[in-house]
């Protein structure tokens, strides 16, 4: 009989998260919910008057971001409420309230942005000299200036506001038919039982040992795909001329230079990776041969590429036990670091276990005015491992931030939230390898890292660019069939697989089910920031004490400065390619280090 998962009153308080520490009472978050309302109407009487002075633009903004903050405040201790328990309605409640006023509010001080861009940079500059409270807003007005030229007329704006759910349609129908019309066939499983297949499911069908299982998941899964290939066809190429539009018409030279310019990134950067991982395919290829000869196949084919290498390291790994493997392997993020993160190991920023009614998965939250929070669903295994390192690293980036960035510059861009985490598993990983108690061991860690570093560079980038081949083709007038779509994507997964794969022709489909293209031009900031933290990481590992101050200064600088120069801060200039090349450097290393074990006697 499966064990029973505990009520949340049976787990240990120091297993929990203490979220008195946003509001030690419910009442508490509604005198703030209704503090948000007063600040709002006080906020609206900025309308039309924001930029006439100094005084006035100082006194709306500290108003506009306070709003921002008590909100921010609010969300995360109602979300984090009812992920604790999702049968608590309670905090689902709480939590719808605070999304209508969200929405509430967002319609009542859309005029703040209006009247900005309408403020010249000369006006600003002098409002800065009349008042020195405004130098605080240096950066985000640099910002509203920058975009300024590609914002429109108000009556253009209003218009576009008021079309925006028609022009979102793509993405809402992609999202129904994927995720509730779409109905995939049975399949045996390896006990013998009839099992629907799903997109839950898929993943482990796929990495199954029965190459059979894992054959016929492979194949009737994409045929069901391929069977709404004009359906999903339609989608896509309504969302990239969607996409072409708005590039047009906010005067664009490119829906790629749209995307990137929130960033302020050059499309440089974005085609450097593409070319650069161009450059080291044949490291990918090695991987694959080592993949094909370690299995013993006449033939590696797409469905044996997911498969395990090598069987779980059944090691149980307790949660106590895991912080103590975190807290050692970084270590060589210095005192100051770790003496931080210990105090967050002992203070309750984490929910650690499973219980009943409590969200699934892993995250770290935000909230400026106290510590950051890390839900955990905690299982004795390596991925728990991981995990944990993964999360602290989001944590700490947000502490440092936090403590020394105001408000308005504590957030950081997704270009490079997913850098401190990186840093943390690499370290990890590195000193899991080094303590490897066994041949097979070190070569499970090698292969988990191998997988991780294959589907966050290579399959991404390989994302990237089937968005920019498609996009580019759709601006220049040519037309997007499914057949050519399916074209499009069999030649990308031949280029990057190479020949040591058979490239079903199954394959050819994937592209109608993978969701990041209806958020164009985002899957490449995976491939960025994980090859930024593995150029950090190595420094950091090899002893460099300039390296790591470089890097907590990056940690400490929040949003405050463009991604780019921010991680110039870490030492990483993600303009050139060069971190991208001595993180598929480091690939390399690793599939090395990983056929020298398979080839030791």
């Amino acid at each position: 009989m499966a064990e029973k998962q505990k009520k949340r009153s049976e787990i240990e308080d120091k297993y929990k998260w203490r979220l008195e520490d946003i509001y030690a009472s419910d009442d508490l978050w509604e005198k703030d919910f209704a503090e948000i309302k007063i600040k709002t109407e006080v906020m609206k009487e900025f309308k039309g008057k924001l930029t006439s002075n100094a005084t006035n633009l100082q006194k709306g903004l500290e108003i506009y971001f306070d709003i921002d903050r008590i909100l921010s405040k609010a969300s995360i201790y109602s979300s984090n409420k009812k992920n604790e328990d999702l049968n608590v309605a309670k905090y689902q409640e709480m939590n719808d309230r605070l999304d209508s006023l969200f929405a509430d509010i967002s319609s009542e001080v859309v005029f703040v942005k209006t009247e900005l861009t309408k403020l010249t940079q000369e006006e600003f500059n002098k409002f800065v000299k009349e008042n020195s409270s405004l130098e605080l807003y240096k950066f985000y007005m640099d910002e509203i200036f920058r975009l300024k030229k590609h914002v429109l007329s108000d009556d253009e704006e209003k218009l576009l506001a008021m079309s925006s759910e028609i022009l979102g349609s793509p993405r809402n129908t992609f999202s129904m038919l994927n995720d509730a019309d779409i109905k995939f066939p049975v399949l045996i499983d390896d006990k013998g039982n009839e099992v629907e297949l799903t997109k839950g499911n898929y993943s482990k069908f796929i990495q199954s040992g029965d190459r059979n299982i894992r054959k016929e998941a492979f194949e009737k899964f994409n045929s069901v795909y391929m069977s709404y290939k004009n359906t999903f066809a339609s989608t896509l190429n309504s969302k990239i001329k969607t996409d072409v539009f708005f590039s047009k018409i906010r005067k664009y030279e490119s829906p790629i230079e749209l995307a990137l310019y929130g960033d302020n990134v050059e499309v440089s950067v974005y085609e450097n990776l593409i070319e650069t991982i161009h450059k080291n395919l044949e490291k990918l290829h090695r991987y694959f041969e080592i993949r094909k000869k370690y299995l013993n196949l006449q033939e590696l084919h797409l469905y044996d590429i997911y498969v395990p290498m090598l069987k779980d390291i059944d090691k149980e790994i307790p949660y106590v036990d895991a912080v103590d493997m975190v807290k050692s392997a970084l270590q060589v993020l210095g005192e100051d670091y770790n003496k931080n993160m210990n105090i967050g190991f002992e203070s309750n920023w984490i929910d650690v276990y499973e219980n009943e009614g409590k969200r699934g998965g892993a995250y770290s939250s935000i909230t400026y005015d106290t510590n950051p929070y890390i839900l955990l669903n905690h299982q004795n295994n390596l991925n728990s491992l991981f995990t944990i390192a993964h999360e602290m690293g989001h944590s700490m980036h947000t502490y440092y931030s936090n403590k020394n960035q105001p408000y308005l510059y504590g957030g950081y861009t997704i270009f490079v939230a997913e850098v401190a985490s990186t840093v943390n598993e690499v370290l990890l990983m590195k000193q899991l390898v080094k303590n490897a108690e066994s041949k097979e061991e070190k070569m499970y860690l090698l292969n988990h890292f191998m997988d991780q570093f294959k589907g966050t560079v290579y399959r991404q980038v390989q994302f990237a660019e089937f968005e920019k081949i498609t996009h580019d083709k759709i601006q220049n007038g040519e037309a997007l069939s499914a057949d050519k779509l399916c074209e499009i994507y069999y030649d990308l997964n031949k280029l990057y697989y190479g020949e040591n794969v058979i490239s079903d022709d199954q394959i050819k489909i994937e592209w109608a089910r993978i969701p990041h293209f209806y958020r164009s031009f985002y899957v490449y900031k995976y491939a960025t920031g994980f090859s930024a933290a593995i150029a950090i990481a190595e420094r950091i590992s090899s002893g460099d004490k300039e390296a790591l101050d470089k890097y907590l200064e990056f940690l400490k600088s929040g949003g405050s400065d463009y991604p780019i120069e921010l991680l110039k801060k870490a030492g990483v200039d993600m303009s050139t390619p060069e971190p991208v090349q001595k993180a598929l450097d480091f690939f390399g290393e690793l599939v090395d280090e990983f056929e020298r074990l398979m080839n030791e006697k």
